[in-house]
Protein backbone atom coordinates (compact mmCIF):
# COMPACT_ATOMS: atom_id res chain seq x y z
CA UNK A 1 0.00 0.00 0.00
CA UNK A 2 0.92 3.54 -0.54
CA UNK A 3 0.35 6.34 1.50
CA UNK A 4 1.92 9.45 3.50
CA UNK A 5 3.12 9.22 6.99
CA UNK A 6 0.36 11.91 7.75
CA UNK A 7 -2.22 8.54 7.21
CA UNK A 8 -0.34 5.37 7.91
CA UNK A 9 -2.42 4.29 11.05
CA UNK A 10 -0.72 1.18 11.37
CA UNK A 11 2.81 0.36 9.91
CA UNK A 12 4.34 -2.68 10.45
CA UNK A 13 7.76 -4.24 9.13
CA UNK A 14 9.54 -7.35 9.17
CA UNK A 15 7.25 -8.59 12.06
CA UNK A 16 8.39 -11.73 13.78
CA UNK A 17 6.34 -13.72 16.67
CA UNK A 18 6.93 -17.23 17.95
CA UNK A 19 5.81 -19.33 20.35
CA UNK A 20 7.75 -21.76 22.77
CA UNK A 21 6.01 -24.62 23.34
CA UNK A 22 8.43 -26.17 25.07
CA UNK A 23 8.69 -29.28 22.94
CA UNK A 24 9.18 -26.78 19.58
CA UNK A 25 8.96 -23.30 18.46
CA UNK A 26 5.56 -22.51 16.70
CA UNK A 27 6.04 -20.04 14.34
CA UNK A 28 2.77 -17.62 14.39
CA UNK A 29 4.25 -14.71 11.86
CA UNK A 30 7.01 -14.68 9.46
CA UNK A 31 8.54 -11.15 8.80
CA UNK A 32 5.12 -9.50 7.85
CA UNK A 33 5.13 -6.11 6.71
CA UNK A 34 2.16 -3.94 6.09
CA UNK A 35 0.40 -0.57 6.24
CA UNK A 36 -2.88 0.26 6.92
CA UNK A 37 -4.15 4.04 6.37
CA UNK A 38 -6.79 6.07 8.40
CA UNK A 39 -9.99 5.11 7.03
CA UNK A 40 -9.05 1.86 5.54
CA UNK A 41 -11.58 -0.81 6.18
CA UNK A 42 -9.82 -4.20 5.87
CA UNK A 43 -10.66 -8.42 6.06
CA UNK A 44 -8.09 -10.41 7.69
CA UNK A 45 -8.24 -13.67 5.90
CA UNK A 46 -6.83 -17.16 6.63
CA UNK A 47 -6.79 -20.56 8.02
CA UNK A 48 -6.92 -21.84 11.34
CA UNK A 49 -3.10 -21.72 12.24
CA UNK A 50 -2.60 -19.15 9.46
CA UNK A 51 -1.32 -15.93 11.88
CA UNK A 52 -4.60 -13.73 11.44
CA UNK A 53 -5.46 -14.33 15.49
CA UNK A 54 -1.86 -13.29 16.43
CA UNK A 55 -1.50 -10.53 13.98
CA UNK A 56 -4.73 -9.09 15.62
CA UNK A 57 -3.46 -9.80 19.25
CA UNK A 58 -0.48 -7.57 18.04
CA UNK A 59 -2.50 -4.92 16.53
CA UNK A 60 -4.94 -4.86 19.50
CA UNK A 61 -1.66 -4.24 21.35
CA UNK A 62 -2.54 -7.45 23.80
CA UNK A 63 0.88 -8.76 22.83
CA UNK A 64 4.34 -6.99 22.71
CA UNK A 65 6.63 -9.63 22.61
CA UNK A 66 7.82 -10.05 19.08
CA UNK A 67 10.40 -8.97 16.84
CA UNK A 68 10.30 -6.41 14.49
CA UNK A 69 8.65 -3.21 14.04
CA UNK A 70 5.06 -2.33 15.07
CA UNK A 71 4.19 1.71 15.19
CA UNK A 72 0.34 2.73 16.44
CA UNK A 73 -0.17 6.14 15.03
CA UNK A 74 3.26 7.14 15.28
CA UNK A 75 3.89 5.46 18.80
CA UNK A 76 6.45 2.40 18.78
CA UNK A 77 4.06 -0.26 20.73
CA UNK A 78 7.19 -2.84 21.72
CA UNK A 79 8.93 -0.11 23.52
CA UNK A 80 5.88 0.51 25.70
CA UNK A 81 4.86 -0.89 29.42
CA UNK A 82 1.99 -2.99 29.74
CA UNK A 83 0.08 0.61 31.56
CA UNK A 84 0.61 2.34 28.86
CA UNK A 85 -0.56 -0.54 26.30
CA UNK A 86 -3.82 -0.53 28.56
CA UNK A 87 -4.32 3.41 28.46
CA UNK A 88 -3.43 3.14 24.16
CA UNK A 89 -5.71 0.59 24.12
CA UNK A 90 -8.74 2.29 25.47
CA UNK A 91 -8.21 5.92 23.56
CA UNK A 92 -7.70 3.96 20.19
CA UNK A 93 -8.82 0.43 19.24
CA UNK A 94 -12.48 -0.85 20.11
CA UNK A 95 -13.11 -4.45 20.40
CA UNK A 96 -15.79 -6.61 18.63
CA UNK A 97 -16.13 -10.56 19.24
CA UNK A 98 -17.44 -13.33 17.72
CA UNK A 99 -18.85 -14.06 21.04
CA UNK A 100 -19.93 -10.25 22.21
CA UNK A 101 -18.62 -10.81 25.45
CA UNK A 102 -21.25 -8.53 26.86
CA UNK A 103 -21.84 -9.20 31.03
CA UNK A 104 -24.86 -11.01 31.62
CA UNK A 105 -25.86 -8.96 34.59
CA UNK A 106 -25.74 -5.50 32.97
CA UNK A 107 -28.61 -4.00 30.74
CA UNK A 108 -27.55 -2.86 26.99
CA UNK A 109 -27.44 0.77 28.55
CA UNK A 110 -24.74 -0.41 30.95
CA UNK A 111 -22.75 -2.90 28.44
CA UNK A 112 -22.20 0.02 26.94
CA UNK A 113 -21.14 2.68 29.71
CA UNK A 114 -18.96 0.27 30.64
CA UNK A 115 -15.42 1.33 28.54
CA UNK A 116 -16.59 4.82 29.60
CA UNK A 117 -15.97 4.21 33.14
CA UNK A 118 -12.77 2.67 33.19
CA UNK A 119 -12.18 6.02 31.45
CA UNK A 120 -13.44 8.04 34.21
CA UNK A 121 -16.03 9.62 32.43
CA UNK A 122 -18.58 11.63 34.98
CA UNK A 123 -22.24 9.33 34.97
CA UNK A 124 -24.54 12.01 33.23
CA UNK A 125 -21.54 11.81 30.17
CA UNK A 126 -21.68 8.33 29.88
CA UNK A 127 -25.36 7.53 30.11
CA UNK A 128 -25.92 10.54 27.10
CA UNK A 129 -23.31 8.26 25.01
CA UNK A 130 -24.12 5.35 25.35
CA UNK A 131 -28.05 6.07 24.40
CA UNK A 132 -26.88 8.00 21.16
CA UNK A 133 -24.52 4.82 20.24
CA UNK A 134 -27.47 2.59 21.01
CA UNK A 135 -29.40 4.60 18.80
CA UNK A 136 -26.42 4.68 16.38
CA UNK A 137 -26.62 0.99 15.58
CA UNK A 138 -30.51 0.66 15.72
CA UNK A 139 -31.18 -0.15 19.35
CA UNK A 140 -32.77 2.47 20.57
CA UNK A 141 -35.60 0.67 22.35
CA UNK A 142 -33.50 -2.21 23.55
CA UNK A 143 -31.60 0.15 25.95
CA UNK A 144 -32.80 -1.55 29.72
CA UNK A 145 -33.03 -5.27 27.78
CA UNK A 146 -30.54 -7.27 29.56
CA UNK A 147 -28.00 -9.82 27.15
CA UNK A 148 -30.15 -13.10 27.07
CA UNK A 149 -33.93 -10.98 25.73
CA UNK A 150 -31.68 -10.20 23.18
CA UNK A 151 -31.05 -11.68 19.23
CA UNK A 152 -27.24 -12.63 18.20
CA UNK A 153 -27.51 -9.96 15.93
CA UNK A 154 -28.79 -7.38 18.75
CA UNK A 155 -26.00 -8.08 20.97
CA UNK A 156 -23.04 -7.92 18.31
CA UNK A 157 -25.02 -4.26 17.68
CA UNK A 158 -24.41 -3.65 21.34
CA UNK A 159 -21.35 -5.23 21.29
CA UNK A 160 -20.75 -2.44 18.67
CA UNK A 161 -22.00 0.07 20.32
CA UNK A 162 -19.60 -0.38 23.49
CA UNK A 163 -16.66 -1.16 21.02
CA UNK A 164 -17.09 2.51 20.03
CA UNK A 165 -17.43 4.04 23.69
CA UNK A 166 -14.48 5.83 23.87
CA UNK A 167 -14.14 7.43 19.97
CA UNK A 168 -11.33 4.94 19.09
CA UNK A 169 -10.36 5.76 15.60
CA UNK A 170 -9.77 1.91 15.11
CA UNK A 171 -12.59 -1.17 15.10
CA UNK A 172 -10.70 -4.47 15.51
CA UNK A 173 -13.61 -6.96 14.88
CA UNK A 174 -12.76 -10.89 15.04
CA UNK A 175 -15.04 -12.84 13.62
CA UNK A 176 -17.92 -10.90 14.31
CA UNK A 177 -20.17 -12.49 12.24
CA UNK A 178 -19.38 -16.27 13.30
CA UNK A 179 -22.37 -16.75 15.80
CA UNK A 180 -24.78 -15.42 13.34
CA UNK A 181 -27.04 -16.19 10.80
CA UNK A 182 -26.81 -14.81 6.93
CA UNK A 183 -29.57 -11.88 7.68
CA UNK A 184 -27.89 -10.55 10.64
CA UNK A 185 -24.06 -10.97 9.09
CA UNK A 186 -24.84 -8.68 6.44
CA UNK A 187 -26.91 -6.15 8.79
CA UNK A 188 -23.54 -6.37 11.11
CA UNK A 189 -21.28 -5.69 8.05
CA UNK A 190 -23.32 -2.54 6.86
CA UNK A 191 -22.85 -1.26 10.09
CA UNK A 192 -19.14 -1.89 9.91
CA UNK A 193 -19.27 0.06 6.10
CA UNK A 194 -21.29 3.27 7.43
CA UNK A 195 -19.17 3.39 10.15
CA UNK A 196 -15.98 3.37 7.68
CA UNK A 197 -18.07 5.73 5.85
CA UNK A 198 -17.68 8.50 8.96
CA UNK A 199 -14.04 7.91 8.99
CA UNK A 200 -13.76 5.03 11.25
CA UNK A 201 -10.78 2.51 10.63
CA UNK A 202 -12.58 -0.76 10.46
CA UNK A 203 -10.32 -4.23 10.76
CA UNK A 204 -12.51 -7.53 10.19
CA UNK A 205 -10.85 -10.77 10.90
CA UNK A 206 -13.01 -13.21 9.05
CA UNK A 207 -12.51 -16.99 7.24
CA UNK A 208 -15.61 -16.06 5.12
CA UNK A 209 -15.11 -14.92 1.66
CA UNK A 210 -18.74 -13.16 1.06
CA UNK A 211 -17.62 -11.32 4.50
CA UNK A 212 -14.40 -10.30 3.04
CA UNK A 213 -16.05 -9.47 -0.56
CA UNK A 214 -17.75 -6.31 1.83
CA UNK A 215 -14.92 -4.84 2.52
CA UNK A 216 -12.36 -2.57 0.20
CA UNK A 217 -9.13 -4.71 1.04
CA UNK A 218 -8.32 -8.29 1.58
CA UNK A 219 -5.14 -9.07 3.44
CA UNK A 220 -4.80 -13.34 3.46
CA UNK A 221 -2.05 -15.11 5.73
CA UNK A 222 -0.77 -18.68 4.86
CA UNK A 223 1.74 -20.13 7.31
CA UNK A 224 2.31 -16.76 9.02
CA UNK A 225 3.11 -15.03 5.62
CA UNK A 226 1.02 -12.82 3.85
CA UNK A 227 0.44 -14.68 0.70
CA UNK A 228 -1.54 -11.60 -0.77
CA UNK A 229 -3.11 -8.19 -0.49
CA UNK A 230 -5.72 -7.00 -2.81
CA UNK A 231 -7.25 -3.19 -2.66
CA UNK A 232 -11.02 -4.17 -3.81
CA UNK A 233 -11.50 -1.22 -5.10
CA UNK A 234 -9.06 -0.93 -8.06
CA UNK A 235 -9.98 -4.58 -8.78
CA UNK A 236 -11.14 -4.74 -12.36
CA UNK A 237 -14.45 -6.57 -13.50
Amino acid sequence: MTGTAANILIDIANLDKTYDTGAAQVHALRNVSLRIRAGEYVAVMGQSGSGKSTLMNILGCLDRLFTGIYALDGVDIASRSNRQLSVIRSQKIGFVFQSYNLIPRMTSLKNVEMPMIYARKNRAFRQRMAQILLEKVGLGDRMDHLPNELSGGQKQRVAIARALANDPPILLADEPTGNLDTASSEEIMELFTALNREGTTVIVVTHENDIASMTNRIIRFKDGRVVDDSDLRRAGP
